[in-house]
């Protein structure tokens, strides 16, 4: 897929995900997740390419642009929608699947550093279709299954199977139906 059928599908998610982006010009323009999304993927080359400082470097800037932390070691896959930016953070060894849909201050980090070997597995893997709630964090190589949702400000630190409901601090899972996942998804655009 090139460059601009990308920006394309970022700009149509965001304008299916957000009521509130009236045009596609305000979302290329005005959207900090989007704008740090296209940042990753710029670093995320340069990462690959084994290019790692410049690829810090260009991460903290955007960083620094758009209030949004994403490591370009990440693995991030389509249409990741970031409502309202601020905040997040998705450290280097996290897994994104396609069409996952992050608010404002969502953490996907670690829990420690000790006993874990270089390269291992630290941060959370999201399937497609996760949806995670304002100021929810994700912590540890945890998995969350596909079209699972994440209420705002639970803490995460254990696996969760697909479709699940993850409630409460720690985080609670209630196995959903599809009818209650879009219940939640509808409570947690509510919350902002």
């Amino acid at each position: 897929m090139g460059v601009f059928a990308r920006i394309r599908e970022d700009i149509a998610m965001a304008r299916t995900h957000d009521p509130a982006a009236h045009s596609k010009a305000e979302v290329l323009l005005g959207y900090s997740g989007v704008h740090a999304v296209w940042a990753y993927r710029v670093t995320h080359k340069l990462w690959l390419g084994g290019y790692r400082l410049p690829a810090r470097l260009l991460s903290q800037f955007a960083r620094f642009l758009t209030g949004v932390e994403i490591h370009p070691g990440a693995s991030i896959g389509r249409r990741l929608f970031i409502d309202h930016g601020m905040g997040v953070v998705i450290g280097e060894t996290a897994v994104v699947g396609d069409d996952v849909m992050l608010y404002h201050g969502v953490t996907l980090g670690g829990k420690s550093r000790h006993g874990l070997v270089p390269g291992a597995q630290r941060h959370p893997t999201l399937h497609d279709g996760v949806t995670v709630g304002a100021g929810a964090k994700i912590l540890g190589p945890v998995t969350l299954g596909a079209w699972s949702t994440v209420g705002a400000n639970a803490v995460v630190t254990k696996d969760a199977p697909a479709r699940s409901i993850l409630l409460g601090v720690p985080a609670r899972m209630q196995p959903g139906t599809a009818e209650e996942i879009k219940a939640a998804r509808g409570l947690l655009k509510s919350e902002l």
